[in-house]
């Protein structure tokens, strides 16, 4: 082998090792971490699986969700609908498919337009303290007077019902939220050393507060979007079976609820029972897994 030839081979092995470093100690982490989050990786996996099942909805449900059939009115679970049908002859499989896909949506989003509303608002208000920051929290104190659900049916009273104003209605009792968690630790950057040497340079408030303080406030902002999760799902269902949330002919599984919960609840308590299963195992699956990074970025909790 020519000399050439053994700089290319070198510089070859050199460059799958430069690939391969950055991955090792990501795997390393993520395996000590499903270690010590054992219930966080099992919940992890859970929510992988309802993405995956809202992203590809159309290829999974076996039926149309919104065709009527009069002829197969709530029959029980078969072989040809695995889960029964509802009071309209839809089958309830497809349905609850594609309702993870409509509180996904609604879910993650409203969750990641409150966090990062709140993100930005809490860090304006650590930022210019004074009037402003006593001014700004004493509205957000108006805002967290009242429970989520509250709040979001005030919102969906004034805007009205649908999927937009929905997830309208539940992102605005999640900004104050956030927004009181993120300032208290805003409050501790903008006494840091770099703070004061960024204004010193002249740089704009608008670039301190968001190159320089909001990416170092980026773990109470995740533990509270991963919090907000659950959350959104729950609210969004019940919203819907209240008939103030998404409507017919769209599924979702709050709305499945409200047509079959109690006028079937012994005929065709099937109608009832699975889309209550799938609100409970998604909620249940964001909150563990939102306790687990909340376990996992918090110094206090990581330290203990």
């Amino acid at each position: 082998m020519n000399t050439d030839s053994m700089t290319h081979a070198t510089s070859g092995a050199d460059a799958e090792l430069e690939l391969a470093a950055p991955r090792a100690p990501f795997f390393k982490a993520l395996g000590k971490w499903v270690r010590l989050q054992p219930l966080g990786a099992a919940s992890g996996l859970g929510v992988i699986f309802m993405i995956f099942v809202a992203v590809f909805a159309p290829h999974l449900a076996p039926h149309d969700p919104v065709t009527t059939n009069y002829e197969s009115m709530a029959q029980a679970p078969s072989f040809a609908y695995w889960l029964g049908t509802d009071q309209f002859g839809r089958d309830l499989l497809s349905r609850v498919i594609w309702g993870a896909r409509t509180a996904l949506f609604i879910g993650f989003t409203s969750a990641i337009l409150g966090s990062t509303l709140g993100l930005v608002l809490g860090v304006t208000s650590a930022y210019f303290a004074g009037w402003f920051d006593l001014l700004f929290q004493r509205v957000m104190d108006v805002f967290l007077a009242f429970p989520l659900i509250i709040m979001a049916l005030a919102v969906v009273a004034i805007f009205g019902t649908g999927p937009g104003n929905v997830i309208i209605a539940i992102t605005i009792p999640f900004i104050p939220r956030c927004a009181r968690v993120v300032r208290s630790n805003a409050l501790t950057i903008r006494e840091m050393p770099y703070i004061d040497a960024a204004r010193a340079l002249g740089y704009s408030h608008t670039r301190i507060i968001l190159r320089h303080m909001a990416p170092n406030c980026m773990a109470p902002y995740l533990i509270m979007l991963t919090t907000f999760l659950g959350q959104a799902i729950l609210l969004e269902a019940s919203l819907s079976y209240l008939g103030l949330g998404v409507q017919e002919p769209i599924a979702a599984w709050g709305l499945m609820l409200q047509g079959g919960a109690e006028e079937y609840a012994e005929s065709a308590p099937w109608i009832a029972i699975f889309p209550g299963l799938a609100i409970t195992l998604a909620v249940f699956a964001f909150n563990l897994f939102g306790d687990s990074v909340r376990d996992t970025l918090d110094p206090k909790l990581r330290a203990r």
